[in-house]
């Protein structure tokens, strides 16, 4: 056979054999593929069901520990030490676990994914800020929780030992500095790329744990305040004001009894006592600065009886200190204001108190209570007292009595420490209580608390509206006004957002007051009122940076004083009222720039504020 015969039949049988390796070879490379892509599928399925147990671990874990916050709160209301400690200890142990499902490195990978890892990140960042919350937060309070005598923090007649609230403080304000960190890490999270399902939660972590962060920054500012204020390293002296409701000013009311509080050791007794007459008239007067002259007179640093005109409780307090050591020569290291709503609250504490002492006995016939309690002692201070006692003196005298007895009330060993917290909490809340401290220190740290009664600075929020009273009737007719206060946020205007607030007050007092009511209570027109009428100057403050546009009087446009006090708006209107007469001012503010949801404060009255305050009206925008 010819080589070319060979070479051919050689070449053709080896030509098949090469398409058979290289269709084998490509089945061999889908094979292959299909294979790493099951796999992957697999791993994608088992990632997908291992991520699934992560998240159901980690939701499980802290709702768990969300559930143990109000037993928490209760033990910690009810100083049961041991219950506390246990609940901390469970709660730490949930967030522990779900902490460690949030480090998992599948789910540690998953948070890197593009387009839906934000989510897994999100997911172990509220994890590890609720294990930081209740280690270094929680554990650290549960520990000094059970060396503190709770009841011996409380305003006594004996020495207090504070000690252990001292050597508390630092792990108090280690705890609410931790506590601070983490709420502002989750703040940092922008929750609008979010899924719903985890932006929700999100949202409510962040303003639980706003809650959390601001009880504790409070715990810890007391922790260093107290001691030193409640004149542990020296004594305190402190003049005491109790605001009278029945003729209003801006925080409150006239100041009526006035009293020295003496701390030292954390004991507490009365002092001299006066009141707002007896300390006369300021020549020259205290200086004050001009914007605040300018809307409420030189009254401010004339009269005892109006240092409060201003609703800025620091200047008032300052002011009333200047007139006291003026006066006296007795150097004050601050002001504590109360009212009688306030007192009520305390006297629920404490128990009945009886009215007796030699500077009352010329009074013990005239048919005033001798016995006064939480539900008594409103009306006989704001009302009986002047209905039963002409002679003005007399007057300050009882007041001086009653103040003395529920002061002294407070030594007794059967007040209830509880619930003189509580009544404390809510004259607080309800700005019936004020405190302002000589010492800028201790005031920088109190004006960022609404206790300070400022209307500027760290305890204002930026959307903060004000309606405040002074009494132009020059008598003791406020206890018969009611009022209602409204917030009606309206469509924007220019790109800017306004608001309209509406009072409405009403003179329930009987039609026949200028005759049934006595003189003093009624005015006898001596300001140029007629008796019964009440005159209340009403002074509106809108936020910073926006302006005070139109005032209305029931609906047709009327003229008002416009100022500016510390860069927000101020408008004022004088209403003045008949027996039986309502009447609705409308103040309108334009040009907010703030975007939060509006804040709203009061004068507080004989009213409760809850009933003062109507909820928000938002207008319908097209």
């Amino acid at each position: 056979m010819a080589k070319s015969q060979i070479a051919s039949q050689t070449r053709d049988t080896r030509t098949p054999r090469n398409n058979s390796r290289g269709s084998l070879g490509r089945q061999r490379s889908r094979l292959f593929i299909a294979i790493i892509c099951t796999a992957a599928i697999l791993v994608a399925l088992g990632a997908g069901a291992w991520l699934s147990i992560k998240a159901m671990t980690i939701r499980d874990e802290l709702q768990a520990a969300n559930a143990l916050i109000a037993p928490l709160k209760s033990e910690v209301a009810n100083q049961d030490t041991e219950g506390a400690i246990s609940t901390v200890d469970q709660l730490r142990a949930h967030t522990a676990a779900a902490k460690q499902s949030a480090e998992d490195p599948v789910w540690a990978l998953a948070s890197t994914l593009p387009g839906i890892g934000s989510n897994f990140a999100v997911v172990a960042e509220v994890a590890r800020s609720a294990d930081d919350v209740a280690n270094l937060g929680l554990a650290p309070l549960a520990k000094v929780f059970d060396s503190l005598d709770w009841n011996a923090l409380v305003p006594s007649g004996t020495t207090t030992d504070l000690g252990p609230l001292v050597t508390a403080s630092p792990s108090v304000t280690s705890a609410a500095h931790a506590v601070r960190a983490s709420s502002e890490r989750l703040d940092e999270i922008d929750p609008s790329g979010l899924w719903p399902q985890i932006a929700e939660p999100l949202v409510e972590a962040r303003d639980r744990l706003r809650e959390v962060t601001g009880a504790l920054d409070a715990s810890a500012d007391a922790s260093r305040l107290l001691p030193s204020m409640m004149g542990v390293e020296t004594p305190r002296n402190y003049l005491l004001m109790v605001q009278n409701n029945a003729e209003s000013r801006a925080s409150g009311g006239i100041p009526g009894a006035l009293a020295v509080l003496e701390l030292q050791n954390g004991k507490f007794s009365l002092g001299a006592q006066s009141s707002a007459g007896e300390i006369g008239t300021m020549s020259p007067v205290i200086a004050l600065d001009e914007v605040q002259q300018q809307i409420y007179s030189r009254r401010l640093g004339k009269f005892m009886q109006d240092v409060n005109l201003t609703p800025d409780f620091p200047t008032a307090a300052r002011t009333a200190a200047a007139m006291w050591e003026r006066k006296t020569g007795q150097h004050l290291d601050g002001v504590v204001s109360v009212d009688p709503v306030a007192l009520s609250y305390i006297l629920k504490a404490t128990g009945p108190v009886r009215v007796s002492g030699p500077e009352l006995s010329q009074v013990a016939s005239l048919g005033l209570p001798t016995e006064l309690n939480g539900r008594n002692v409103v009306p006989t201070l704001l009302s009986e007292v002047y209905a039963k006692i002409e002679e003005p003196r007399l007057q300050d005298a009882y007041f001086a009595g009653v103040a003395h007895e529920i002061f002294d009330a407070l030594s007794r060993e059967q007040t209830d420490p509880k619930g003189l917290i509580t009544g404390i909490s809510r004259g607080v809340t309800e700005r019936r209580i004020s405190l302002w401290s000589a010492s800028e220190s201790e005031q920088s740290i109190i004006g960022t608390y609404p206790l300070s009664g400022s209307i500027a600075g760290p305890s204002v929020p930026a959307a903060q509206f004000g309606v405040y009273f002074n009494d132009g009737t020059g008598a003791k007719m406020d206890y018969y006004v009611k009022r209602t206060v409204q917030l009606i946020r309206e469509c924007p205007a220019d790109g800017y957002e306004q608001t309209t607030v509406r009072i409405t007050s009403t003179n329930t007092a009987p039609a026949d007051a200028a005759t049934s009511l006595p003189g003093y209570v009624t005015g006898a027109g001596m300001f140029g009122v007629p008796p019964g009428s009440v005159q209340t100057n009403i002074v509106a403050y809108g936020p910073v940076q926006a302006t005070v546009e139109t005032a209305h009087s029931d609906g047709q446009r009327t003229e008002f004083a416009p100022y500016f006090h510390s860069n927000r708006p101020v408008g004022v209107l004088a209403v003045r009222l008949a027996p039986g007469e309502s009447k609705t001012v409308e103040f309108t503010f334009g040009k907010i720039v703030q975007h939060t949801k509006p804040n709203l404060v009061v004068t507080p009255t004989v009213q409760d504020v809850k009933d003062m305050t109507l909820p928000m009206e938002n207008e319908v925008c097209g």
